[in-house]
């Protein structure tokens, strides 16, 4: 495959150090991208700064028209960021167009309901001396937001991050993988060709980078390793920063007794091997109920076998395509060799097919819970599939694991399936389908364990992540010279403050003091 006629200016080769990026299905270099110094993040931070407020200022709706402007763009860019997208990572076509689209759903949504989401909140009082104030919770944007992502999804995930945190009213100082940085330049691009207010930039570089972004950040949104992760958080502990994190996953499917087979074989199929396998929330792990245990993993196998691989040009001709980088190829090789060494079964796949970093989708029998694929994140395209007793050792199966960021529950019983969901230690658990709350925005994604802190979405959550909350209080009836419990202390004042504290809070007869206990030291009842 060659695509470089249709990689834009943003890969031409800048000045002093760089990175150059590969197609990792055919080695080819297809870009190039600075390596950008602590300097260099440092400026870029100072001039988001300059120009946040002014982003704040236009409020959520002037902020929607940029957004959609922004939306316009990514529609009628489509197919060229859809070559950039496979010019860096040998995705087959129908993936490398799925980043852009993708993020033009995400747009759409936040655009058009960040400024209900981001209205101020007036909340009851909870007693009557506070019903003489006008309560209000108000929503302040952290001025810059630092985003770091990782390679999988070179353009999605960097718009699932910056999307909100813009409609927020943060400025974004984004640095995506140096696997990937191509697609993520691309998103700059569109935003500056719009002519949108300068308060989004893209800076390249390695772990160094990402280091130096953490530490100009008033907020960090991290996804990636749960190593990198770890240390994130340590760094915005020290300086007081708040976080999120998306980390590792090791997602498991129960295919119980009275599930549809064939949707269930062809759903892990998919969830299991969709972007070779390159998904936080892939299957990784695979429980079956002994009654069907054979039946599925027939099924299953065909399934795999079935699957077109290789690399695509601009027409979509293959289901499966490349990994990242040799690394990637490096740990799914391991998985599979230790755990046919221990005893473990191939059924289909289990090498590279020879070209680039393509790897075979590979199908494991035979496996057990001290076996590397079993225990850590593989994030390759391998399905180990094990068989279980009953849906109680499913379940403790699948919980055994130090990670919780998704699974999947497959039963012909929706009752029973979203009872085994609230069993498991996940934070999203999709019954009879796979990645499904991935595209439902008004859910949180987020990790449990070591998986992650905190979630992207949510609904207004997903955006008000991005916001410092302001409570203030403003008077509604006029006031006096003096509250009840100020200066100089008057016991009879204090009575009647505490007293309708007590009337509001207690219950019974307390209510009104009557309980054998005085209502504050040194004040009678």
């Amino acid at each position: 495959m060659t695509q470089k006629g249709s990689v834009t200016a943003s890969t031409a080769r800048p000045d002093g150090p760089v990175i150059e990026v590969r197609n990792p299905g055919t080695g080819e270099i297809v870009g190039a991208v600075p390596d950008s110094d602590a300097d260099a993040v440092t400026a870029a931070a100072r001039r988001l700064r300059e120009h946040q407020r002014d982003w704040e200022a236009i409020g959520p709706a002037g902020r929607k028209e940029w957004l959609l402007k922004l939306q316009d763009w990514l529609i009628d860019n489509t197919q060229t960021l859809g070559d950039v997208v496979q010019s860096e990572t040998g995705k087959p076509r129908v993936d490398a167009l799925i980043d852009p689209r993708f993020s033009i759903d995400l747009i759409g949504y936040y655009a058009r309901r960040a400024e209900k989401f981001l209205a101020d909140d007036h909340p009851a009082p909870h007693s009557p001396l506070g019903r003489v104030k006008k309560l209000t919770t108000v929503y302040r944007p952290y001025p810059v937001v630092g985003i770091i992502t990782p390679w999988n999804f070179p353009l999605a995930m960097p718009a699932l991050d910056v999307i909100p945190a813009l409609a927020a009213g943060a400025a974004v100082l984004l640095k995506p993988s140096e696997v990937t940085p191509l697609s993520a330049l691309e998103l700059a691009r569109g935003w500056a060709e719009i002519g949108a207010p300068p308060i989004f930039e893209v800076i390249t570089g390695g772990g160094a980078t990402g280091s130096a972004v953490v530490a100009v950040s008033d907020y960090v949104q991290f996804t990636g390793s749960t190593a990198t992760g770890r240390k994130i958080a340590a760094a915005c502990a020290e300086r007081l920063v708040p976080y999120s994190l998306e980390l590792g996953g090791k997602d498991p499917a129960i295919v119980l007794a009275d599930a549809d087979i064939d949707r269930a074989a062809h759903g892990i199929t998919f969830g299991g091997l969709f972007n070779s396998g390159q998904v936080c929330i892939s299957v990784e792990r695979v429980y079956v109920e002994a009654p069907v245990y054979d039946e599925f993993v027939a099924k299953l196998t065909a399934n795999v076998k079935a699957l077109r691989q290789g690399l695509d040009g601009p027409e979509g001709a293959h289901d499966v395509g490349a990994l990242a980088n040799e690394s990637q190829v490096e740990i799914v090789q391991r998985h599979v060799d230790e755990a046919v060494a221990a005893g473990a079964t191939v059924l289909t796949g289990g090498k590279r097919t020879g070209v680039g970093t393509l790897f075979e989708p590979t199908v494991l029998v035979d496996v057990d819970h001290t076996m590397s694929c079993v225990t850590e994140e593989t994030f390759g395209p391998t399905l180990p599939v094990i068989k279980v007793a009953d849906e109680a050792q499913a379940v403790r199966l699948a919980n055994d694991s130090r990670y919780g960021l998704s699974a999947s529950v497959w039963t012909g019983d929706k009752k029973r399936g979203e009872r085994v969901a609230r069993a498991l230690e996940a934070g999203a658990v999709n019954v009879n389908d796979v990645f499904s709350n991935l595209f439902n925005f008004a859910l949180p994604m987020g990790g449990w364990g070591e998986s992650g802190v905190g979630a992207r979405w949510g609904g207004a959550d997903g955006v008000r992540k991005y916001c410092r909350r302001q409570a203030i209080t403003v008077p509604i009836l006029p006031t006096q010279q003096r509250e009840l419990i100020w200066f100089p202390y008057d016991p009879s004042k204090l009575r009647l403050a505490f007293g309708a504290m007590r009337a509001a809070g207690a219950r019974g007869l307390r209510r009104v003091g009557i309980s054998g206990t005085a209502t504050t030291q040194g004040v009678a009842k």
